[in-house]
């Protein structure tokens, strides 16, 4: 395997447009990823990232993001900043860095609201800052596809376990902050083993739950195949067949979505399949 590099490069621009439906502006602090997930949509940024290495082997760290961050939010209209869409803002090299934590500080002084997405209890560092924001302008979000440890280690192998995800869903949301789980991707039967399970262990600890598919059109089919190949072979041929088929892909999520709809719906939970 190819060793991990982290570099420090510089960003001109840090703050983005979104195109993402109810989102304003998207935030990265990093480029690349720690966490190593074998499913991550994220890959094709490597063409943009002008590294011969794969997605989950380098991160890049944007050194200068406060001070680009800064100099954008002073010549920007407020709104709703996402943390992130093609990183985990709180991965493993955020405990030396510190950006995320520096980025949602400038936000809180501004006046934007933030939406963070991550894997990593590491965000419960940052609980100081995210009570600067008023309630309704911070959310703190945790995927979370399985409360199966092993399928976590094969599908996420550098992310936080998820029982750690789950403490730290439940300590912020005890803290007064709003939370949600997004349970993504859905692996199939693998996320349909635990998901009862899950769902009766995250409820009552979060404020919405949003639910999304497996997207295997950004390079992933290929790292996803080597894990059932290596640990599921059994359910290889099946998941070939379903993902490569609209209407049975669309079929097997739409029956997951069913039974998360009538958990929500019993226990009056806000839900929504993407």
């Amino acid at each position: 395997m190819n060793p991990f590099t982290i570099h420090e490069v510089e960003c001109r621009s840090i703050m983005n447009r979104s195109r993402i439906p109810g989102i304003d502006y998207t935030i990265n602090p990093y480029t690349g990823c720690q966490h190593g997930c074998v499913y991550c949509y994220a890959r094709f940024m490597t063409k943009f990232a002008k590294h011969p290495a794969e997605w989950e082997r380098f991160v890049d760290v944007k050194t200068n993001a406060a001070e680009v961050l800064r100099k954008q939010l002073a010549r920007s209209s407020r709104g709703l900043v996402s943390l992130s869409t093609v990183t985990d803002p709180y991965q493993p090299a955020e405990r030396k860095y510190g950006l995320t934590r520096t980025i949602l500080t400038e936000l809180a002084e501004h006046g934007f609201h933030v939406s963070v997405l991550t894997k990593s209890d590491l965000v419960l560092r940052d609980v100081d800052v995210l009570k600067r924001f008023h309630r309704k302008d911070c959310e703190v979000g945790f995927s979370i596809a399985t409360l199966d440890e092993d399928v976590r280690r094969h599908f996420e192998p550098n992310a936080p376990p998820v029982t750690r995800r789950i403490q730290a869903l439940k300590t912020l949301h005890g803290q007064g902050i709003r939370t949600w789980v997004f349970i993504a991707p859905v692996l199939l039967n693998i996320t349909r083993d635990t998901l009862v399970d899950l769902l009766n262990e995250i409820r009552g600890a979060f404020d919405y739950l949003l639910v999304d598919k497996l997207n295997i059109k950004c390079g992933n089919w290929q790292t996803i195949s080597k894990v059932l190949t290596i640990h599921y072979p059994h359910l290889l041929p099946t998941w070939k067949e379903t993902l490569f088929s609209k209407e049975q892909k669309m079929r097997a999520y739409q029956d997951i979505c069913r039974t998360i709809l009538e958990f929500c719906d019993k226990n009056r939970l806000e839900v929504e399949c993407c």
